[in-house]
């Protein structure tokens, strides 16, 4: 690897070994404030997880499970916001939608902020902007809550959730169909999505990390050993061991990754104000080879899904035959393991990548930031020749950072077509990033507040 990071300039974290981190984590739990954070946080995920097994009113539990047992290869088109509520949604429970429409209304208010310039200015406005902008996402949630819980319960009554008709084989999944039945259960589901946005607030406020990716890595985390239970009761017990050297080392490599980052030297000129010097010292931008994170698979799998949606609500009367377009659809868009899929699934992955870099970091902002406050990098000019500079990296490291999203987000689609272990492979696609990516900020956390009390901590 070391040519690689020779050539991006990149240069990961390194973490205590050995005894050391034994007895870092010692020094966790003879902490007392900071054991009462995990603590708290670990209560709260523990409460997650019991709403998560419990049915929505009006919810058959027993022809539910029936139909899980069934169909163990959940249907592509819910595949994603099932992953993200720990399989909640295919249990049809209170948090059946689980963090998704925060995420979504999170991803649309960052979007927004390019097309309404109102949003832009409560963004640099500081913390009482941010204020705002946070409560517009919370509004947003709570509606794509009710479209999202009310398209959930319509697929539901239709047979159609587990991408079979469900009723011949386990029985109807609502027990009744009645007006007041249906918004019952809609305003249960959008409930406990607020619910579980107040969850996420209140880990990042009185807990540890931040809230809501806690509680997706939760969400993922705890389907882990199921997955890698059915591929060993399903495959051959060399497959399972092939699976596991295989997640171990795509692992490691998103570790690598993830804390990868370009450093460009920052230098500040010294100032007087008055009888005080400022500046005169070195800092540096740390850009990071994957500086999109998991969106950029969201979005992909996102847009591939529209097209079986479109497919789905277009099937023929019995007797008759399918349309054209409907059957190409079928063949080449909605099977995971066919080539022209998995291409397009990683061009989009490509090009959302850059599209999100582009208007999470921009250069010309962060020249004129160093330009106002008295700082250059060495052997470039300030102002417009360091925004040039600045986006002439940004497109080089995010080159690599893109290839590696779409060969990880692949991992479980090559899986499928070799082994046919999709639904279970658990080491790829946006679970193992979320899984790394949270779990390593979490630990960033931890190792700052145990340098705040004991100037020691989990990282080096």
């Amino acid at each position: 690897m070391n040519w690689v990071t020779g050539f991006l300039g990149i240069k990961p974290h390194t973490y205590a070994g050995g005894p050391l981190l034994f007895k870092a984590v010692a020094r966790i739990f003879r902490t007392p404030d900071l054991r009462r954070k995990i603590g708290f946080t670990l209560g709260i995920v523990a409460l997650f997880r019991l709403g998560s097994f419990i049915p929505a009113p009006f919810v058959d539990f027993g022809n539910v499970q029936t139909c899980l047992a069934a169909n163990q290869n959940t249907s592509g088109l819910y595949e994603l916001v099932n992953l993200f509520s720990g399989g909640a949604l295919l249990q049809l429970s209170i948090f059946a939608l689980g963090i998704m429409p925060y995420i979504t209304a999170s991803i649309i208010v960052q979007l927004l902020r390019v097309v309404i310039p109102h949003f832009e200015t409560l963004y640099k406005e500081g913390q009482s902007g941010q204020s705002k902008l946070t409560q517009y996402t919370r509004y947003l949630t709570i509606a794509l809550g009710i479209l999202q819980s009310t398209t959930l319960i319509t697929v539901a009554r239709s047979g159609a959730l587990f991408g079979t008709s469900t009723v011949a084989e386990c029985g109807q999944l609502i027990t009744n169909d009645a007006w007041y039945a249906i918004l019952l259960m809609v305003i249960t589901m959008t409930a406990g999505t607020g619910v579980i946005m107040w969850f996420g607030e209140m880990i990042t406020e009185r807990g540890i990390g931040n809230g809501m990716s806690l509680l997706i890595f939760t969400s993922i985390a705890a389907r882990f050993p199921e997955s890698l239970w059915l591929i060993a009761q399903t495959k051959s017990f060399e497959i399972f061991l092939l699976v596991i050297a295989v997640g171990l080392a795509v692992m490691a490599l998103v570790v690598f990754v993830e804390l990868s980052q370009r450093r460009i030297p920052v230098q500040y000129a010294k100032r007087v104000v008055g009888r005080r010097t400022y500046g005169g010292n070195n800092t540096y931008i740390p850009i990071k080879v994957n500086m999109a994170g998991v969106v950029p698979v969201i979005f992909a799998s996102s847009l591939l899904y529209l097209p079986a949606l479109i497919a789905q609500f277009n099937q023929p009367a019995p007797g008759e035959a399918p349309a054209g377009w409907v059957t190409w659809i079928n063949n080449y868009l909605v099977r995971g393991d066919h080539p022209l899929y998995m291409l397009l699934y990683f061009l989009l992955i490509v090009g959302f990548t850059y599209f999100y870099v582009a208007i999470t970091f921009n250069p010309e902002e962060v020249a004129d930031n160093m330009k106002k406050f008295g700082g250059f990098i060495p052997g470039i000019r300030a102002g417009r020749p360091t925004a040039e500079y600045l986006d002439y990296v940004l497109t080089r490291i995010t080159l690599p950072g893109s290839i590696y999203l779409g060969l990880i987000a692949l991992l479980p689609l090559i899986a499928l077509a070799a082994v046919g272990a999709n639904q279970n492979f658990p080491f790829g696609g946006a679970s193992i990033l979320i899984i790394v990516g949270v779990g390593l900020e979490t630990v960033k956390q931890i190792d700052s507040q145990l340098q705040q009390r004991h100037y020691e901590g989990l990282l080096r």
